[in-house]
């Protein structure tokens, strides 16, 4: 059985990747990173998905971006969003793909993988540069130039299984292969018990997502 790392935050997007990387058939890797986030209840929320698809192996890793300031995703004196943006929002955390996708690389020469899963999204997205198919296609070129790996004739493939779906079809998709979207976190400002706000823009999205998929809602909100 082929290994693959796989990104989990906690939300929606990286439940339903990890759904379809267990539907193909890997034995799957599954990576959270702690970077000191203020909807920190994902982490929580990680765990619970990681249980519920039986992943291989589930590490949560600390990288600390609390002193990026820019982000209201890491200072937590800066307000989320709660209208939906034609820019790149205050939510953006600078680097923040990159970072984690090198993580995940790393961790993939580790343990003999050649698969990465990444739940970035390019239709139904808040802007975020570091979800675009250009940057996915950049970022695999790189990592075959720098890997042990791929240098030794073991190429690192990503995957970016919901980079040109809607969030409709996303949930569609997840609820064919048995997610419980109940266990997923995917607001910005969810409080200590994995309570949604209902508000900001990355509760927007799943709340539009549902409705045009036609099914209920299962975010339990504040």
């Amino acid at each position: 059985m082929s290994k693959a790392v796989v990104l989990l935050s906690g939300g929606l997007d990286s439940a339903t990747t990890l759904a379809i990387a267990k539907s193909k058939g890997y034995e799957c890797y599954a990576l959270s990173v702690n970077y000191h986030q203020r909807h920190i209840a994902e982490l929580e929320a990680a765990k619970k998905i990681a249980i519920q698809f039986n992943v291989k192996d589930h590490k949560t890793v600390e990288m600390d971006l609390s002193w990026m300031l820019t982000s209201a995703l890491t200072n937590p004196d800066l307000k989320v969003p709660t209208e939906l943006s034609t820019h790149i929002p205050i939510t953006y955390v600078p680097a923040r793909n990159t970072l984690m996708l090198t993580l995940a690389l790393g961790w993939a020469e580790v343990i003999g993988a050649h698969d990465i899963f990444i739940g970035v999204n390019a239709v139904d997205y808040s802007g975020y540069p570091d979800c675009r198919p250009e940057y996915i296609e950049q970022f695999q070129k790189m990592a075959n130039l720098a890997t042990k790996s791929a240098i030794e004739g073991q190429a690192i493939q990503l995957h970016t299984p919901l980079i040109n779906l809607s969030k409709e079809a996303i949930i569609a998709k997840g609820m064919t292969l048995g997610v419980n979207y109940g266990l997923t976190v995917s607001c910005y400002q969810a409080d200590q018990a994995g309570l949604a706000c209902g508000v900001c823009d990355s509760c927007r999205l799943r709340q539009n997502g549902f409705k045009a998929a036609g099914i209920d809602d299962p975010t339990p909100y504040q």
